[in-house]
């Protein structure tokens, strides 16, 4: 069986789309989204994207990390789906309907709403998710927020000062996080910037995280560290996230194909 496949990113992080809508797939689990993710046996990617139909939105997507996990949430991919879709739209994640529309300086995407209670981080044990107190090594009292997906947020100095590629893969997997944990240190570098690296769970550091820069503009603004609307500077590029009156979350930023092509799917794990 032949499957066409689409190539996208979104500033470098970069996805594997599988349009299930009018070809119906065979069932795709850890296994065979891992099969496809690996970079030197598969096609290769940050994480592997599925359009299909759906009864309460326009579509649905889902995302499955490079190990297979499934994720329910991913800011990139959203707006990758987005751009394939071609006109404003309604998602159904794991996290919820989001809504996406073509925008000037790329795709706007209305992430929802914000959580901040400790269960719904979730967290293993209450505690203050503004000022959490906790640290690993230098990383201290993170804030925690939820935005589809779970994330604690840094603040630091410098971001590339950070062994991220060494501590995320330790805070990720804390037994302190029941579902595991992205993991964000920033730099806010004036009230209408910052910068950012993000350790991305299930697949490591990343040139981009939607989610991680909708999840550390919202902390940062809690903090009362920057405006209601930052530029959020990545390894990638840069994300607009703007917290608006309604408590929802917006995302601006660019969404790029790269190629299509189709593989046979019985040859993969």
């Amino acid at each position: 069986m032949r499957v066409p496949f689409i190539k996208m990113h979104g500033l470098g992080n970069d996805f594997v789309v599988l349009d299930s809508r009018n070809q119906p797939l065979p069932p795709v689990d850890a296994r065979k989204a891992a099969a496809l993710a690996d970079r030197r046996t598969g096609i290769g990617c940050d994480q592997l994207v599925l359009m299909e139909n759906s009864a309460i939105a326009d579509f649905r997507m889902r995302i499955f990390n490079p190990d297979g996990s499934e994720v329910g949430a991913c800011g990139n991919a959203s707006r990758a789906v987005a751009l394939l879709y071609g006109q404003a739209c309604t998602i159904e994640t794991g996290g919820g309907v989001i809504e996406a529309q073509l925008a000037d300086a790329g795709i706007a995407v209305n992430m929802g709403l914000p959580r901040f209670d400790w269960d719904i981080i979730p967290l293993a044990y209450a505690m203050d998710t503004l000022s959490m107190p906790v640290g690993w090594e230098e990383l201290e009292n993170p804030v925690a927020v939820n935005v589809g997906n779970p994330h604690v947020v840094f603040f630091v100095s410098d971001t590339d000062a950070v062994e991220l590629d060494r501590l995320g893969p330790v805070i990720e997997n804390d037994p302190l996080f029941p579902e595991r944990v992205n993991v964000n240190v920033a730099t806010v570098t004036d009230r209408g910037a910052m910068r950012l690296r993000v350790w991305e769970r299930g697949a490591g550091l990343t040139r981009a995280c939607g989610t991680g820069a909708c999840a550390s503009a919202i902390a940062a603004m809690r903090r009362g560290l920057v405006d209601r609307s930052v530029a959020v500077t990545l390894p990638g590029g840069t994300l607009t996230i703007a917290w608006g009156e309604d408590g929802t979350i917006t995302m601006t930023g660019p969404a790029t194909e790269s190629f299509r092509g189709d593989f046979e799917w019985d040859a993969l794990a």
